[in-house]
Formats: C-alpha cells, sequence, structure tokens
C-alpha cells in the first residue's frame, strides 16, 4: 500500500490559550466587533491628515455635500443590509436545524463567508456613522475631506465585493448538502489530526484497570458535562512540575460525571502528590454542555450519521451520507495501515486512543436503524460495509463486519416483505 502523504495540518498539540484563541476567532461577534473598530480609526485618522501629512494639492470638487452624500447613502442602505442578513442568517439557522441536525448549526455559525460579510456591513456602517458625525463637527480639512473621500470610495468597493459573495453563498447556505460537506470537511480534519497524533502526543493507554498503578491519584471531574479540550501542553507541564506520570482515559467525547476521574496521576518514587498537582491537572481539561469537534472525531462521525438518521423519507439524502462515511473511514483504515512517523511529544501522558469498533458504532448506529425498513438504503449500507471490510487492519475489519451484521438483523425485522428480505441477503452475500 503506498505511504499515506502529511496531512497538511499543524502537527503540534494546541495549547490551552491557542484553543481559546481559535474558539474566539470563529464567533461572529469578535469578527464584526474589530472590523467596526477599523471602520472607526479610518474614520477618525482622515481628521489627522491635515496636522500630521504634508501639504499637496486635492481636487477642488470634492466638497462636504459630496462626502456627506456618500457617507449618508452607505449608511441608511447598509443597516438595510444588515438586518436583512440577520434575519436570512437566523432563517439559514433554523432550516439547519430543522432540515439537517442541530449539531451541525454551530458549524454555520462560524462560517467565515457569512461573518466577513456582515463583518464588512456593520464596519461599513459605524465607518459612515463615524464620519458623517466627524464632518459634521468641522474636523476634516480639505486634506481630510479628500482621503475620506477616497476611504469611502473604498469601503463602497468592499462592501460591494462581499455583498456578490454573500448573494452567491446564500445559495447554499443551510442546504443539506453544504451543510453535509462542512461537516465532512471538519471530520476529515479532525481525522487527519488524530492520525498525526493517535494519544494526542503521548503514549497508549489501552487497559486501564491493568495500566494505571494501584497506587495512582484519580483526578475527578467537578461538574458534569463533555471533555471538550484536553491541553496536553499544560498537562505535561504539571508532570514534569510534580514529576509524576498522567494516564488519561477521558478523552475529548467522553461524557464525565462527577464521580468520572478525568486522569490518574501516578509518583514513581511513592511520594504524596500535592493537592496543587490535581488542581493543576483538572484545569487541562475543559468541560462544557456540548461535545466541540476539534478533537473529537466520533462527535463529527455521529453528526454526520445524524444527518443520514433524520432522512426518514429521504432515501437518497441517507445514500449520500452512508458515501461520506465510506471515504472518511477509508481515510482512516489508509491512515492506521500506513501511520505517519511522529516522535513521543509528551513521554508521561498516557492517553485512550479511538477504536475502529467506537468510530463504525458512532457513524451507522443511528442511519442503520432508522433506516431499516428501506430497502434501498440498506443495499447501500450492505455493500459500504462490506467495502471497508476488506481494508484496514484486523481491528478495523472485524468492526466493520459487525456493524454489516447489525444492521442486516435490523433490517430483516423491519422488512416486511420476504422479496425484500432475500434480496438484502443476496446483496450482503455478494459483497461479501
Amino acid at each position: 500500500m503506498p505511504q499515506r502523504r502529511r496531512p497538511a495540518l499543524a502537527t503540534s498539540i494546541p495549547s490551552g490559550w491557542r484553543w481559546v484563541l481559535r474558539q474566539l476567532s470563529r464567533r461572529l461577534w469578535v469578527h464584526t466587533t474589530l472590523i467596526g473598530l477599523l471602520g472607526v480609526v479610518a474614520a477618525m485618522l482622515a481628521a489627522l491628515v491635515e496636522r500630521y501629512v504634508p501639504p499637496w494639492e486635492v481636487p477642488s470638487n470634492i466638497g462636504d455635500n459630496s462626502v456627506f452624500t456618500l457617507l449618508q447613502i452607505m449608511a441608511s442602505s447598509m443597516l438595510a443590509v444588515t438586518t436583512f442578513s440577520l434575519s436570512i442568517m437566523n432563517a439559514a439557522y433554523d432550516a439547519s436545524t430543522n432540515n439537517v441536525t442541530p449539531r451541525a448549526t454551530r458549524l454555520l455559525m462560524e462560517d467565515r463567508i457569512t461573518q466577513n460579510a456582515l463583518s464588512a456591513f456593520i464596519g461599513s456602517f459605524i465607518f459612515s456613522i463615524v464620519g458623517i458625525i466627524v464632518l459634521q463637527t468641522g474636523a476634516y480639512g480639505e486634506r481630510g475631506r479628500f482621503v475620506m473621500f477616497v476611504v469611502t470610495i473604498a469601503v463602497i468597493a468592499l462592501v460591494v465585493i462581499s455583498l456578490l459573495r454573500w448573494i452567491d453563498h446564500l445559495t447554499r447556505l443551510g442546504r443539506v448538502t453544504d451543510t453535509s460537506s462542512r461537516i465532512e470537511d471538519t471530520a476529515r480534519q479532525a481525522l487527519d489530526a488524530r492520525l498525526v497524533h493517535p494519544y494526542l502526543g503521548g503514549l497508549p493507554l489501552h487497559a486501564p484497570k491493568t495500566e494505571v498503578p494501584a497506587t495512582a491519584v484519580p483526578v475527578m471531574a467537578a461538574a458534569i458535562g463533555n471533555v471538550q479540550f484536553l491541553d496536553m501542553v499544560a498537562l505535561a507541564r504539571c508532570c514534569e512540575q510534580h514529576d509524576c506520570d498522567a494516564y488519561v482515559p477521558a478523552i475529548p467525547g467522553t461524557f464525565a460525571y462527577t464521580d468520572t476521574p478525568l486522569a490518574w496521576l501516578h509518583r514513581a518514587d511513592g511520594q504524596p502528590l500535592p493537592e496543587s498537582a490535581l488542581t493543576t491537572c483538572h484545569a487541562c481539561f475543559t468541560l462544557g454542555a456540548e461535545r466541540a469537534f476539534d478533537q473529537d472525531p466520533r462527535f463529527c462521525l455521529a453528526v454526520i450519521g445524524e444527518i443520514g438518521a433524520r432522512a426518514v423519507n429521504d432515501p437518497g439524502t441517507a445514500i449520500d451520507i452512508i458515501g461520506r462515511m465510506a471515504r472518511l473511514l477509508q481515510r482512516w483504515a489508509d491512515g492506521c495501515a500506513s501511520p505517519v512517523a511522529e516522535p513521543t511529544l509528551y513521554p508521561r501522558i498516557r492517553v485512550a486512543p479511538l477504536t475502529a469498533a467506537e468510530l463504525f458504532a458512532d457513524a451507522f448506529t443511528l442511519i442503520s436503524r432508522n433506516s431499516a425498513g428501506m430497502i434501498e438504503v440498506q443495499v447501500r449500507l450492505q455493500r459500504t460495509l462490506h467495502a471497508l471490510a476488506r481494508t484496514g487492519n484486523a481491528d478495523f475489519r472485524a468492526a466493520a463486519r459487525e456493524q454489516a451484521q447489525l444492521a442486516l438483523e435490523r433490517a430483516e425485522s423491519a422488512l416486511v416483505l420476504e422479496q425484500e428480505k432475500l434480496q438484502l441477503r443476496r446483496a450482503a452475500h455478494d459483497a461479501a
């Protein structure tokens, strides 16, 4: 088998502050605030031209009225465009929630084209308002008005480009196919990152009950929630500082209760660990009410599976989702068969791995159960699972065969016509 190419992703494990910055950069209000501040700065800087820029000859036909008229038109139109865009955006979110899955709405909210368009509209509105105020105070001289005129033309050009891109983007925003593609891309990135670092940069922890020393101290979850992020950089620093090893069973995606051990800490010399070590270790885990996509490939597959499971009256969508699952799991199989050689970054940390059985269960359980009575979907599902059962390592092949057998049993109990049952058995036999 040819050597798998290195995924086009950063191979370093993100630290806690980088993860927080990444989450902030995906928020709409951050983009709009930054662009709005840029608009304020642009409008104010034009007033400083008279004082700090050497004089030059400017066109005499650019007066207060021309700049004021442009700013007034832009202020009134951008307010209407922003209001319209927000209503369209909310409608797309509602459509995604109702027709796709509520878990996919977060990806739509993080859409860069949408955020850039709304930021441009709001930023230009703020720029025009501030420009009108400063213009009415008489702070602009001849050169200031000329600079303001040039900047206004540039802002109008930016708004037109953003509006054209936004209109083209609206034809796809919130559609089932577009949302499915977004989640598939996110899942591909999460799987690639996990293939590069199967244990998040640490060593494997296959059997916590036998591998964790009996004298290890558990670090319990302080609240009930999903593990969203594990800061391996901070955890490695904690291990070095307190001369201990960490055993992590609660990888991102784990639902933790207050009696769930997020990790165990153990010192080889048998000395007791200070309370600060347990507190620092607990701070390395970010828990929340919802799961996150970044370090959780299983969640990505589960969300894609939800789309297929909700397509009760749309077998075409269910079949499309099965094809997307096949591409993603084939990528995982190829990566496991030809792993990318990466050094162990954190040798004092052992992390529970992802298993093929978990990936297959997250990917196919919902769609197999909800479409059990749809013969066309079940035939495609059997062909896909048996095709996957011919690739990958032994665990991967066994997981594919297990899901194929479960899907066959569910379908036989749901199908009414004996002829359809016979057709499905024949398809499963031919695909095996």
